[in-house]
């Protein structure tokens, strides 16, 4: 054999080699419909289901102390596989299956004895705590097992339900999966003032490191459906649910962070008492620390443009600059109301600083801040904090009183031609 047919001879066989190890494709992959893929997770005071009792009383126990129901929310592939078709009544897009016990690695486990093939946690998006529970274990306690496991991301998000929890991944819409549902309002933060930005279990470690108290999202259910409604306070020191700000609260809070991307504010005419609408542009807010003496203060400028959305007053012009400079001081008076109330129930009602103040004052002051950041919360409550609001309309819409073709000139300098409206 020629040393030309040897080399070709070789080469030929390297192919081979090459062609036959492509044609195993993925030696580690498994059916996806022969697992169990969680997209949601949901924790509660135990209550034992009909079903788990009942297989306890036929032999199906272990030791265990019922604490706590541990509700995983599987994707249903059988009911995706049927979507678009006409034949046969259409399952539900998802599985709920609830355990109960006092550890939630062993909870867990114990799916594999009821539920064929693995659970699979890489696609987890939600964990929902019920309140009664988060008032009940420390936080870093409950979720202690998944902050550990790697198979769940850190960007999985972390809610509080007012109601049971295992209400939050129930919907009655033909094909929603709950547990996305919930992702997808996290996503409105444009649309209102209302939401907090989500906290995920990255986030939630580095609170819970921290020592200073959060907020988490908290969930209302009503017949399988979900709202987001006001916050629940984590106190820093006891990890454990704190208290409650209702919707309005959290306006207030998101006026003080400045966080908010978007929203309506309502307010009342001081001469009318009839409704205005403020929506919001932008927002801004600047917290400034002031130490003086070991005297602690705040001082909070906020700074808002936005536009005259919605107005009730019948003989206010938004055409006219002193009825639009009416419409700003109404509005400023608003959001100084909305945050001294919150600002009030944080320093007097819950004890907790979820405004961030502490973090402004370990940053421009970080030796007064080694002294006091062991308690910051009861030194919280008793720091002076005055609040300076300023508030631009910077637009009207398109409606208003015309009586003839004219000219006028916007907050924002840019000139608009008006006409005559239609007799």
């Amino acid at each position: 054999m020629t040393p030309h047919h040897r080399r070709k001879r070789l080469l030929l066989t390297l192919l081979s080699a090459f062609l036959l190890a492509s044609l195993t494709a993925c030696w580690s992959s498994k059916d996806i419909d022969k697992m169990g893929v969680g997209v949601g997770l949901s924790l509660d005071v135990a209550h034992p289901s009909p079903v788990e009792q009942e297989l306890e009383k036929r032999g199906g126990a272990y030791p265990k102390s019922d604490k706590i129901t541990l509700t995983y929310q599987f994707i249903n592939p059988k009911a995706t596989g049927k979507e678009g078709t006409s034949t046969g009544p259409q399952q539900k897009a998802y599985l709920n299956v609830s355990e109960t016990g006092d550890s939630l690695h062993q909870i867990t486990r114990e799916f594999a004895l009821r539920q064929d093939g693995p659970i699979y946690s890489p696609h987890l998006k939600v964990i929902v705590i019920s309140e009664a529970l988060a008032q009940s274990y420390r936080l870093d306690h409950l979720l202690d097992q998944y902050l550990r496991d790697n198979e769940i991301r850190p960007s999985c998000l972390i809610f509080i339900s007012k109601d049971k929890a295992m209400d939050a991944l129930e919907s009655k819409k033909q094909g929603e999966l709950p547990a996305l549902h919930l992702l997808g309002i996290t996503d409105n933060e444009n649309r209102t003032d209302r939401l907090i930005h989500p906290v995920s279990l990255a986030r939630l470690a580095t609170h819970m490191n921290s020592g200073s108290s959060f907020l988490l999202q908290n969930l209302v259910s009503a017949e399988k459906e979900v709202k987001f409604a006001g916050a629940a306070v984590i106190n820093g020191v006891t990890k454990r649910w704190g208290g409650f700000l209702d919707e309005h609260d959290l306006e207030g809070l998101t006026w003080i962070t400045g966080k908010g991307k978007g929203g309506v504010l309502k307010s009342l005419d001081k001469k009318t008492g009839q409704l205005l609408v403020y929506e919001i542009k932008t927002m801004d807010s600047t917290i400034t620390p002031k130490v003086e003496k070991d005297r602690i203060s705040f001082e909070v400028t906020i700074k808002s443009e936005g536009r005259l959305s919605e107005k009730w007053v019948t003989s206010g012009d938004p055409f006219d600059q002193g009825f639009l400079k009416r419409v700003e001081q109404t509005t400023e008076a608003e959001v100084q109301q909305l945050v001294r109330n919150v600002t009030n129930k944080m320093q007097k009602q819950f004890k907790a600083d979820v405004a961030g103040f502490g973090n402004r004052l370990r940053i421009e002051y970080p030796r007064t801040w080694e002294k006091v950041k062991t308690d910051w919360d009861r030194t919280f409550c008793t720091v002076p904090i005055s609040y300076a609001v300023h508030v631009t309309i910077s637009d009207f819409g398109a409606s208003g009183l015309l009586s003839k073709s004219f000219r006028i000139t916007l907050p924002n300098e840019s000139a608009l031609l008006l006409r005559k409206k239609p007799e």
